[in-house]
């Protein structure tokens, strides 16, 4: 597996729990193979993403009133954020009295203890409950000052943590170690991640710090977008990037339609429209376009940088991280941004 969940397995067994693993797509034969699953076994614990809560929406798949989820305790989401409507779906479709457990952290520190649950504190609609032990999280503005809550910025660790990595191999000197976490702050861990603090002690992650988009200097995180665009039937999922275009940067996002949709100029207005109302006139796409795949990780996560790379014609680094980079093909030589 190339991403920190088999270490994820490895501490569960270390625990003494049962993990119940399962390999193949997670709607065939139906949307509903998981939940068997869960209801067969007597599932504690479930443990996702939240990709997935949206393709479950997007179906109309409802396990709490096709199975008996009396065992289910908790919901653990992680690989993307875990947007403000999925957990309204999961407390209507899927069980009412379950703990969502939205996770972040990364794959380098095998951990996802910068936002983590607990069983004591409230979950708010849309939020991750909070940092996890031993962890010194703070978000900060450009200059490297603490920001408050309510206000987007880069989340950073003021001090050291647990299972926070302490060398690369082949950087003798940590030169490279120091550029990827230290540079930016001196001193201070840099996640890469922008993210803002709640009233309620939590958490909100938009997206990439390098992936965030920047239309007329106002920094825009891409999950702001994502949350509309997902509850727009027509689209099964989508990536947003920014081109510089005119001393500027516009917003440009790609969508993958469902089979037999085509992106009509209504469906185009449809979606700037709810892109507008829902986030804000800053948030709508100058372009929108249709594109066959989408291109991600092998944990599965979407690629924006690399996305935004190919339509500036620029190389791709970590090509060989990707499950399907045959995708980039797509983003090519589009003649729709080129006016």
């Amino acid at each position: 597996c190339g991403w920190m969940m088999w270490n994820w397995l490895i501490s569960g067994l270390s625990c003494g729990a049962a993990l119940l693993l399962y390999d193949g797509s997670p709607f065939y034969p139906s949307g509903e193979v998981l939940w068997d699953y869960a209801q067969d076994y007597d599932m504690t614990l479930f443990g996702t993403a939240a990709k997935y809560v949206d393709a479950l929406k997007k179906e109309g798949v409802k396990p709490g009133k096709t199975h008996d989820l009396s065992s289910l305790k908790l919901l653990t989401s992680t690989g993307s954020p875990l947007v403000h409507e999925s957990f309204d779906y999961i407390y209507d479709d899927i069980k009412a009295d379950l703990h969502i457990c939205a996770l972040y952290g990364g794959t380098d520190i095998i951990a996802a203890s910068f936002g983590i649950g607990n069983p004591i504190s409230p979950v708010y609609r849309g939020e991750l409950q909070g940092p996890g032990l031993g962890t010194d999280i703070d978000v900060f503005d450009d200059a490297g000052q603490s920001l408050p809550a309510n206000v987007q910025g880069d989340i950073v660790c003021k001090s050291v943590f647990p299972s926070m990595p302490v060398k690369f191999w082949n950087d003798e000197d940590g030169a490279r170690y120091q550029g990827a976490y230290f540079d930016t702050y001196d001193g201070v861990w840099h996640h890469g991640d922008w993210v803002e603090k709640t009233s309620s002690h939590g958490l909100i992650v938009h997206g990439r710090s390098d992936a965030t988009l920047n239309p007329g200097g106002v920094r825009i995180g891409t999950a702001e977008i994502y949350r509309q665009v997902e509850q727009i039937p027509e689209v099964l999922e989508s990536i947003v990037v920014g081109q510089n275009w005119d001393d500027d940067v516009r917003v440009v996002l790609f969508v993958r339609l469902r089979e037999g949709v085509s992106l009509s100029e209504e469906l185009i207005k449809t979606i700037k429209t709810k892109i507008r109302t829902g986030a804000s006139p800053r948030h709508m796409p100058a372009k929108v376009l249709a594109v066959a795949d989408i291109p991600r990780t092998k944990s599965g996560k979407i690629v924006e940088l690399a996305v935004r790379n190919v339509i500036h014609d620029r190389p791709v680094k970590n090509v060989e991280a990707l499950a399907n980079p045959e995708a980039l093909e797509l983003y090519k030589n589009r003649t729709e941004l080129l006016d």
